[in-house]
């Protein structure tokens, strides 16, 4: 390997870009992350990091502790509007089957403790990634704020919107809508109440989320089938409307609510996969590689995993021999990313469904599904995650923090 110290450019501070900005840096490259934003914001929502994200953490020696602490839900499932529950799932059992249960934080802490992981200049919020050029040489990157020359590797962490797959994949045909939209906003915990417990809860065409944080907050999210660009004029009146009939303790918790808090997104995934995740020097990974609707709860455990497994290949790499070492993380990521966003997809059309026939048989057969079953779909997510080479996710002498 060259003395000279690599050089790795990061389009995108979200928490795929920083993760693999930190994995990289630990293992002795540079690291300069560009992000449009003017600054970290404590804006936004919350975030669940499932078994297979928090192992894929473990690899690179990063402590999700330190951003959130071992709080952790009793129990985890789904209800009815009325409140009754059409599965539940102990979180005592997930450790002891997964290795570690769910945990959820806000996405801020994650950010934050991210970024202070990096060295205190790694990150140039205000400048965007406009193009790379070269991307088969000796990438230069074009921002609004300058070009960036000198860079051995330049990852595009720059979301679903991504204007480098646009660039790159010019015949791909882009985004697909759910049909859904989506409500998030973050309580402050005070507004906890008794009961507060980890549940969606599935309606006609619409769901209702609550999840504790580790911090104590209360992480909400609702869906509704509506069309693309819907914006109601009053939020929490549109929100009452829709749920506060249902159970406790949703129209307590809607009351709570800053409207101006709330955020709003239509739901969209990759209307058909990447043919790969590079090109050249160039890699794509999160949603800027295989944006998935959020039902498994998986985009950004993928982006997590993604950030890992590209960390693990280039560790050792040197300049002469990225390109390589991004076609192996291409082989690496695509199928199983693939697999999980077309799963996303249609367990989303299943939540989303409003017929009340239709209703009564999905709610029959989840109540109806053996845990056995039920434990078999999601080892696919948790189990799934792999570094290459066969190498145990995590390393042998790193203990868990469970």
């Amino acid at each position: 390997m060259s003395a000279v110290q690599r050089h790795a450019v990061v389009a995108g501070a979200g928490i795929g870009g920083l993760t693999a900005a930190v994995a990289l840096h630990r293992h002795g490259w540079r690291v300069t992350v560009c992000e449009r934003a003017a600054g970290p914001t404590a804006v936004g929502a919350g975030i669940v990091l499932a078994p297979n994200a928090l192992r894929a953490f473990d690899t690179i020696g990063f402590d999700i502790t330190r951003a959130a602490g071992r709080a952790i839900p009793a129990a985890m499932g789904l209800r009815r509007p009325d409140g009754r529950w059409l599965s539940r799932a102990d979180t005592a059992a997930l450790a002891a089957r997964f290795g570690g249960p769910p945990l959820a934080l806000h996405r801020s802490a994650l950010a934050d403790a991210l970024a202070a992981a990096l060295p205190a200049t790694a990150i140039r919020y205000g400048v965007a990634v406009t193009s790379v050029d070269d991307a088969d040489g000796s990438p230069v990157v074009r921002t609004d704020a300058g070009d960036l020359d000198g860079a051995d590797l330049v990852i595009a962490a720059d979301g679903i919107h991504s204007p480098l797959r646009r660039r790159y994949f010019p015949d791909h045909p882009g985004l697909h809508h759910s049909g859904e939209t989506a409500w998030r906003t973050v309580l402050p915990a005070a507004a906890r109440l008794a009961g507060t417990a980890t549940a969606e809860t599935w309606g006609r065409g619409e769901r209702f989320g609550v999840v504790p944080l580790a911090d104590g907050r209360i992480y909400l999210y609702a869906t509704a089938v509506v069309p693309a660009g819907h914006r109601p004029a009053d939020v929490r009146a549109e929100l009452l409307r829709r749920y506060g009939t249902w159970h406790d303790p949703i129209p307590a918790l809607l009351e709570r609510i800053d409207p101006a808090a709330v955020l709003q997104h239509d739901l969209y995934d990759l209307a058909a996969p990447l043919p790969r995740f590079h090109h050249g020097r160039l890699a794509w990974l999160g949603d800027a590689a295989h944006a998935m609707t959020p039902n498994l709860g998986q985009g950004g455990c993928q982006a997590v995993e993604d950030a890992a497994v590209l960390g693990h290949l280039l560790a050792d790499t040197g300049t002469e021999d990225v390109p390589a070492a991004l076609a192996a993380y291409s082989a690496a990521r695509c199928a199983r990313t693939d697999a999980i966003r077309v799963r996303a997809r249609r367990a989303g059309r299943v939540a989303a469904l409003a017929h009340p026939l239709a209703v009564a048989v999905r709610d029959l057969a989840v109540r109806a599904t053996p845990a056995r079953a039920a434990e078999r779909a999601m080892a696919a997510l948790f189990d799934g995650f792999a570094l290459p080479d066969g190498m145990d996710p995590v390393p042998a002498g790193v203990a868990t923090r469970w």
